[in-house]
């Protein structure tokens, strides 16, 4: 097997690779610098690449390489070059889980429905300290 084509199958987008488990990740290197910006990981290549396409856009701006430039669509180039590593990590973040939930609902239909979904989920915690509502509004089936 030749060296290139195994890499491309690894590697079919930018600024992504595949853990050995499967699960595909995401992250930049900060402009200047030798830090990266983790952009986390997914089940998909394509959530992981709208993620970095995210990033690399703040980053970068209007002039960005990115995997889906098609896919861009309404961002104003104002402000972009102000914004926190932590700032573009949380967007990135926000469209790579919103496009992995879409993924596996259309690649598994025993899945709930995407649009249930908050861009943010992974951000929400549920308050231990209270007690759960019954589904049922009478409560009498227990």
């Amino acid at each position: 097997m030749e060296g290139g084509g195994k890499r491309k199958s690894e590697r079919p987008y930018k600024g992504i690779r595949m853990r050995k488990w499967g699960k595909w990740v995401a992250e930049i290197r900060e402009p200047n610098k030798r830090s990266r910006i983790w952009l986390g990981s997914y089940s998909s290549p394509v959530a992981a690449a709208r993620a970095y396409d995210t990033a690399v856009y703040y980053l970068r701006g209007p002039s960005a390489r990115l995997n889906f430039p098609e896919l861009l669509v309404g961002e104003s180039g104002g402000g972009l070059h102000d914004l926190s590593a932590a700032s573009i990590r949380k967007k990135a973040i926000e469209v790579g889980a919103r496009v992995d939930a879409l993924e596996t609902s259309v690649h598994d239909p025993a899945a709930p429905p995407a649009s249930g979904f908050k861009p943010c989920w992974s951000q929400e915690k549920p308050d231990l300290n209270k007690t759960p509502e019954p589904e049922d509004p009478d409560g009498d089936e227990w």
